[in-house]
């Protein structure tokens, strides 16, 4: 192979938007129409929280902090994907490129990171109702959100400088995106340390799912007991399962058919699937949490009342 010179012009051409989708003009409206109100619905919920000051609990502010990320990974796809819409030839730098790689990755850390901290939340809130208030002080819940940012950067940091070490012998991504490991294999080097990083990194936050799901039977064997704990347990833990199962899976299965499927077997529904931890959860959570919630629903009513009284008063 061929060892390519990795310098300010060096360049990957993305394929997969060529591949999936034939006109692409008449797409970006539609895509557009979807990232405005992902971003929209996203800020509803974030205003929401911060101007309500009996939304500003511990459970709220995790909510606000997955919306602020819904923001961050969408923003990152969707930008780069409208311009490639426009674009006959989707190229992308090589510093582009992994800006894209440390943005979606660090996104999808700190998703996982911040349902397991929501798990954590609900496990403390149900199991040991009394302990709460004194557990989830202030103090602690911004640590926790710190951490939930802090971790995923590192992760992310990580696996970006175990990249940049390698050689390039290809620039031809079959992808809608700039993804980790699709760049690693386009080396020309032995590529185990990532690869096995890869797997460390799969293996810590499929514990972390499985530690949920553990707090979760704790906390149904304690819903049980009551009809109050189980309304709780419906309006609150429902919208956590349903963002963990569907993040989850999508992200195991990006992960997993990337290194073991098929180059060419059936790349349009890959690459569909391998946007929806992308698309999806972003306009998903500020939707379920924003029904599910009584008091975010509650908030959303009067704050808009307000906005009418203003306006009419200014007319």
């Amino acid at each position: 192979m061929v060892k390519l010179n990795v310098n300010s012009s060096f360049g990957f051409v993305l394929h997969g938007l060529n591949e999936t989708f034939a006109s692409k003009h008449i797409l970006f409206a539609f895509v557009f129409s979807f990232y405005m109100f992902t971003i929209l619905v996203n800020l509803i919920v974030i205003v929401i929280i911060f101007l309500d000051k009996a939304l500003h609990e511990p459970m709220y502010m995790f909510i606000c902090n997955l919306c602020v990320n819904g923001i961050y990974g969408a923003s990152c796809f969707y930008t780069k994907f409208l311009a490639d819409m426009w674009s006959e030839l989707n190229v992308v730098s090589y510093a582009e490129c992994l800006a894209q790689i440390f943005v979606i990755y660090s996104y999808t850390f700190a998703e996982l990171t911040s349902l397991s901290v929501m798990a954590h939340d609900r496990y403390v809130a149900i199991c040991k109702p009394l302990n709460y208030r004194s557990f989830m002080t202030p103090w602690k819940v911004g640590k926790l959100i710190l951490l939930t940012w802090l971790f995923p950067v590192l992760e992310t940091t990580i696996g970006l400088i175990l990249t940049l070490r390698l050689p390039m012998c290809g620039k031809d991504i079959e992808r809608l995106y700039c993804s980790n490991w699709a760049v690693v294999k386009l080396s020309c080097v032995d590529t185990t340390v990532n690869n096995l990083y890869g797997y460390i990194l799969m293996f810590y936050h499929v514990s972390q799912a499985t530690l949920i799901i553990i707090s979760y039977f704790h906390i149904i064997r304690e819903v049980v007991k009551s009809e109050a704990q189980r309304n709780k347990f419906m309006q609150t833990c429902v919208p956590h399962l349903i963002s963990l199962i569907n993040f989850t899976a999508s992200v195991m299965f990006d992960s997993l058919y990337a290194r073991h499927g098929a180059r060419q077997s059936l790349l349009v529904l890959q690459n569909i699937l391998s946007v929806e931890f992308l698309v999806v959860p972003p306009l998903l959570n500020p939707v379920i949490y924003g029904m599910a919630l009584s008091q975010i629903r509650i908030a959303q009513f009067n704050t808009g009342k307000s906005i009418k009284i203003f306006f009419f008063c200014l007319g």
